[in-house]
Order: structure tokens, then C-alpha cells, then sequence
């Protein structure tokens, strides 16, 4: 049997609404908040800086790749601001994929463990399968 055949546990859909409540952008850990150059060039634009300004104020290279800074004090993003997030519109795909991470996908104890930390996982809208794979897919994790 391959892979692709395999009937995930959540062919029902999952349930998610963001509360905005900034908890999946909040530490205490430290992490990294990856973004390509194309969604850095957004952000800057949307804060009205140019791509240069803004990579050395709010990003850095780890490695190959580019993360958004966080503030040393919390390691929370840098664009936090009382649990709600100032370039929510042009958020990096890894927040816009939130909660369909692969790894909080893999089994339901991984989902319910997201939960704890996500007052909107079981929540509001009903997501399809179809839609899960494709956020899935698209997540770094």
C-alpha cells in the first residue's frame, strides 16, 4: 500500500479558527519564524521600508535561510504586539499554515498536544482533508 493511500486519521476534517491570541507566535522557547526573501520583501513593503532596512532590523540568515528576528527579553516575533500580530496579512507561509504543521497532523495525541497550546485547535471552522494535505505540504516542520 502506498503512502498516498493510506486514510489519514482526520479524513473527517479538523476543526481551527484563529483567535488571534498570539500563543503560536509567543515563546518561552527560543525558534525561528522562517520566511523567503519574496515574503521579507512583503512585510517591508507593508511596513513601508525598503527590503535592505527591514532584513537588518527584523531578520537574520540562518544558514541558506532567512527567519524573522524575535525579542530577546520573551523570544516572542518580533511582531507581536498585545497576542496580535502587525503583518498578519502578510504573514510568512509558516504562520499562515498554522496549525496544519505535518508534525501536529501526524497522529491525534500530536493535534491535542498542539491544542494545549491553541485556545482556536477543535474550534470554529471545519477544515477538509484536502485543504490539511495541501497546508501540510507546504509547512517546513
Amino acid at each position: 500500500m502506498s503512502e498516498s493511500s493510506i486514510i489519514p486519521w482526520y479524513i473527517a476534517g479538523l476543526a481551527f479558527e484563529c483567535s488571534e491570541c498570539g500563543r503560536c507566535c509567543s515563546g518561552p522557547e527560543e525558534g525561528y519564524v522562517w520566511a523567503t526573501p519574496k515574503e521579507l520583501d512583503g512585510i517591508a513593503e507593508e511596513l513601508g521600508m525598503t527590503s535592505e532596512a527591514f532584513r537588518k532590523k527584523y531578520a537574520r540568515k540562518v544558514g541558506r535561510r532567512w527567519s524573522l528576528v524575535e525579542c530577546p527579553a520573551t523570544h516572542n516575533c518580533i511582531f507581536v504586539e498585545q497576542g496580535k500580530c502587525r503583518v498578519y496579512g502578510v504573514r510568512p507561509t509558516q504562520c499562515r499554515t498554522w496549525p496544519f504543521w505535518k508534525g501536529n497532523v501526524e497522529s491525534p495525541e500530536e493535534w491535542a498536544w498542539a491544542g494545549q497550546r491553541c485556545e482556536g485547535i477543535n474550534r470554529g471552522k471545519l477544515h477538509s482533508v484536502e485543504h490539511i494535505q495541501r497546508l501540510a505540504s507546504m509547512s517546513d516542520e
